[in-house]
C-alpha cells in the first residue's frame, strides 16, 4: 500500500534539506582527494571532568558555575571572555549574582579557579581580571605562582559574610597547617597520577585519604552528606544564620563556622598571646625576594619553630640568596629551602652560616643610622645654643610664607 506523504515527520524533511545542502557544499568544496561527510543529528554535548562532578567539597551550584565558565572558554588554549556574574546566574539558573559570587570564591579557595592578574589600560584604569580555569584543583606550588594574591584571599575568605565560604577557606588553611605541623613539605612535587588516584580513593572509599588540598581530618566535615550538616549551609543565601543561645547553658553557645575546630572561650591570656605572636611576626625582616604569597606561607613555617630562631632562619635564607651573586647554585624554590631550615631547627641541627653576614650588615646599618641621628641631634642642640634659626626659617622664608610661595626647601 502506498504511504501517504503526510506521515513523514517534519524533522525528516529538515534532515533531507540538510543532507542536500551538505552534498551541494561538498561538491563546491571538493578537492583532488575523496572525503566522507558526517552529519551530527543530536544535541551538542560537552564532556566535564569526573572529579568536578564527584567533588565532595563543592556544592551543586559551585559545580554548575564551574561548568558555565568552562563552556564560555571551551576553545581550548584560546583567550575567551570571562562571563559576567549576571550571565552566569542566567545560564546556571540560580537566584542571584551573590550566589555566583559565593561559588566563585569557593572555586578559588579550592583552587579550581585562579585569579592570575588584574589588567589596566594605559591611563591606569582597571581593565578587568585574568582568570584560569582548571580541570582539577591545582597543587599549592602552582597556585602560589599563578594566583599572586591567593594566600591573602584565603585569609580574607576566613571572615567572608557567607558561612560556607568561611568553612571552606578555614578547612584549606587547617589542612595546610596540619601538613606543616606533621613536617610535610607542602610544596614538594607530587606525581600527578598518584595525586589523582588518592583523590578518587578519597571520594569513593573515604578513610584517611587526602583530597587535593584537604586532609582527611577535615574533609568529612565539609561534605553535605552528613546528618549533622549546619543549618547555615542548607541554602544559598548570602547572609549567615544567627545562632540562638542554648537556654540550658548559662553561657551563650557559639557555633563555629568550621565544625572540625573546637570552639573554646577566648581568655585574656589567649588574646595577649595572640597579640604577642602577631607582634613577633610583624617584627621579622624577610628577604626582599619573597613575594606576598611566599611570605604568607613562610609565616606558617616560622610559627612552628622557637621565636629566637625565626630571624636567624630568615637571615640564613637571605644569605643563601645573596650567595647566588657570587657563583653559588641558584635557589629555585625559596620556600622549600626555608622549610628545610625549619626542619633542621626542630631537629636541633640548625647552625647559622651565611645568615651571620646578613645579620652583621643589618647591625652595621642600624649603628650607622643611630650615629647619623645622634649627629643631627647634636647639631640641632648647638644651633639652639647659638640662637640660630633652623635652615628655612630666615626673614626671606617668612616673606615667602606670607605670600603663599613655596620655601626653598620645598622647592
Amino acid at each position: 500500500m502506498a504511504r501517504d506523504d503526510s506521515e513523514i515527520r517534519p524533522e525528516t524533511y529538515a534532515l533531507d534539506a540538510l543532507i542536500r545542502e551538505t552534498i551541494t557544499r561538498a561538491g563546491r568544496e571538493s578537492t583532488a582527494g575523496a572525503a566522507d561527510a558526517l552529519l551530527f543529528l543530536g544535541n551538542w554535548h560537552h564532556a566535564f571532568p569526573t572529579v568536578v562532578v564527584q567533588d565532595p567539597v563543592l556544592e551543586p551550584v559551585d559545580k554548575l558555575v564551574w561548568m558555565v565558565i568552562y563552556q564560555s572558554g571551551r576553545g581550548t588554549g584560546a583567550k575567551a571572555v570571562f562571563p559576567s556574574y549576571t550571565d552566569i546566574a542566567r545560564l546556571a539558573n540560580v537566584s542571584s549574582t551573590s550566589t555566583v559570587s559565593r561559588a566563585i570564591a569557593i572555586l578559588r579557595a579550592t583552587r579550581w579557579l585562579s585569579l592570575c592578574a588584574r589588567t589596566r589600560d594605559p591611563s591606569g584604569r582597571f581593565g578587568g581580571n585574568v582568570y584560569a580555569l582548571h580541570d582539577e584543583p591545582l597543587p599549592l606550588v602552582d597556585a602560589l605562582h599563578l594566583d599572586p594574591g591567593y594566600m591573602a584571599f584565603l585569609q580574607e575568605a576566613g571572615s567572608h559574610h557567607h558561612a560556607r565560604v568561611r568553612r571552606v577557606a578555614e578547612a584549606v588553611s587547617a589542612s595546610l597547617d596540619e601538613d606543616i605541623r606533621a613536617g610535610k613539605d607542602v610544596l614538594a612535587p607530587v606525581n600527578r597520577i598518584e595525586r589523582r588516584l588518592d583523590a578518587m580513593r578519597a571520594i569513593h572509599q573515604g578513610g584517611g585519604r587526602q583530597y587535593f588540598s584537604f586532609s582527611a581530618a577535615v574533609l568529612s566535615n565539609l561534605s553535605n552528606t552528613g546528618i549533622d550538616r549546619a543549618p547555615s549551609d542548607q541554602d544559598q543565601i548570602s547572609k549567615a544564620v544567627p545562632v540562638t543561645p542554648d537556654p540550658q547553658n548559662s553561657k551563650p553557645v557559639t557555633r563555629s563556622s568550621s565544625k572540625y575546630i573546637n570552639t573554646t572561650t577566648t581568655t585574656l591570656t589567649d588574646r595577649d598571646n595572640s597579640a604577642r605572636e602577631a607582634a613577633a611576626i610583624d617584627a621579622l625582616i624577610f628577604p626582599a625576594r619573597l613575594k606576598d604569597n611566599q611570605r604568607a606561607l613562610a609565616v606558617r613555617y616560622l610559627t612552628r619553630i622557637p621565636v629566637e630562631h625565626r630571624q636567624p632562619v630568615l637571615d640564613e635564607l637571605a644569605g643563601r640568596l645573596q650567595a647566588e651573586q657570587h657563583g653559588a647554585k641558584p635557589v629555585y624554590d625559596e620556600l622549600r629551602y626555608l622549610h628545610h631550615l625549619c626542619v633542621e631547627v626542630n631537629r636541633g641541627g640548625f647552625h647559622p652560616n651565611l645568615g651571620l653576614k646578613v645579620q652583621g650588615e643589618r647591625d652595621r646599618r642600624r649603628r650607622e643610622a643611630e650615629r647619623l641621628r645622634e649627629e643631627a641631634a647634636t647639631r640641632e642642640h648647638e644651633r639652639q645654643e647659638r640662637g640660630e634659626r633652623p635652615p628655612g626659617e630666615g626673614p626671606l622664608a617668612e616673606i615667602r610664607k606670607l605670600l603663599g610661595m613655596a620655601s626653598s626647601a620645598e622647592r
